[in-house]
């Protein structure tokens, strides 16, 4: 029978944000797909939500940089009219300069931070589109704007994922579909093992727990916010960025050559 729930799709909910996610959309009553790799820890964790919080959870054993990962996903968003929300929260990034990154490094960020977000948003719009409802939070970073030697492949997809989501947002206004991007600093995940630099490395000061992470960014959704930043306490900043933004795009929109280049 169809759940009783709406329905959340979790990706990469093994450990970290994602397992957060599914923990607190479980207390707010969704039932939950919960997609990753590691299977054993998907089905432990859901155990734990079913014990605890009486929704039904189904795991997909699923890698998002495959494309049979990719395409059991994608069909499980074109065919289950239950799904009220999607979390792309699954991604990478191994810290290198680009010439030392690995091929293989290289093609699984750029799958799984751009090609698996893309394509996953894009079969449950459809859904969402005709019931006039839905929602899609991505998981982009703060160093989408703050590229440095390190993580130079690891900015440009979280800038990717940004600009994805504000585009659209744009197409969506007044759909009734919800597009939040949500933008976190340093937080405790396995993401810095995975890495290659442990999380000690850095000062704990600017360190975020991952339920600290995902409660300020569900009550930034919660406020109807399209760009969450859970650690900036000066919401101005991020306001003057994105008039300087404009302003500059505004600039851009004239014929001739500026003076300084003739």
């Amino acid at each position: 029978m169809p759940s009783a729930n709406p329905i959340a799709v979790v990706t990469g909910a093994s450990s970290g944000i994602g397992a957060v996610y599914a923990d607190r959309l479980a207390r707010r009553g969704y039932d939950l797909v919960l997609v990753a790799r590691r299977i054993d820890r998907l089905r432990h964790l859901a155990d734990t939500l079913c014990a605890t919080h009486g929704i039904k959870v189904r795991s997909i054993e699923a890698d998002l940089t495959e494309e049979a990962g990719l395409v059991q996903v994608e069909e499980l968003l074109h065919t289950d009219e239950g799904i009220a929300l999607l979390v792309n929260n699954a991604g990478n990034g191994k810290l290198s300069s680009t010439a030392d990154m690995s091929d293989a490094d290289t093609a699984a960020t750029i799958a799984l931070n751009v090609v698996a977000p893309t394509r996953l948003a894009r079969a449950v719009l459809p859904a969402f589109l005709r019931r006039h409802s839905g929602a899609i939070i991505n998981i982009a970073s703060v160093m989408a704007f703050h590229p440095l030697p390190i993580t130079t492949l690891y900015s440009a997809t979280k800038s990717y994922v940004l600009m994805f989501s504000r585009g659209l947002q744009g197409e969506l206004a007044n759909t009734g579909v919800r597009v939040q991007a949500v933008l976190p600093a340093g937080t405790a995940t396995e993401f810095y093992d995975h890495a290659g630099i442990p999380l000690s490395a850095f000062d704990p000061a600017v360190v975020m727990t991952t339920e600290n992470l995902v409660d300020a960014a569900l009550a930034g959704f919660d406020k109807g916010e399209e760009v969450t930043l859970p650690s900036v306490h000066d919401v101005s900043l991020w306001d003057a960025y994105e008039q300087a933004r404009s302003a500059l795009f505004g600039a851009t929109q004239v014929g001739t050559p500026a003076p300084r280049y003739v």
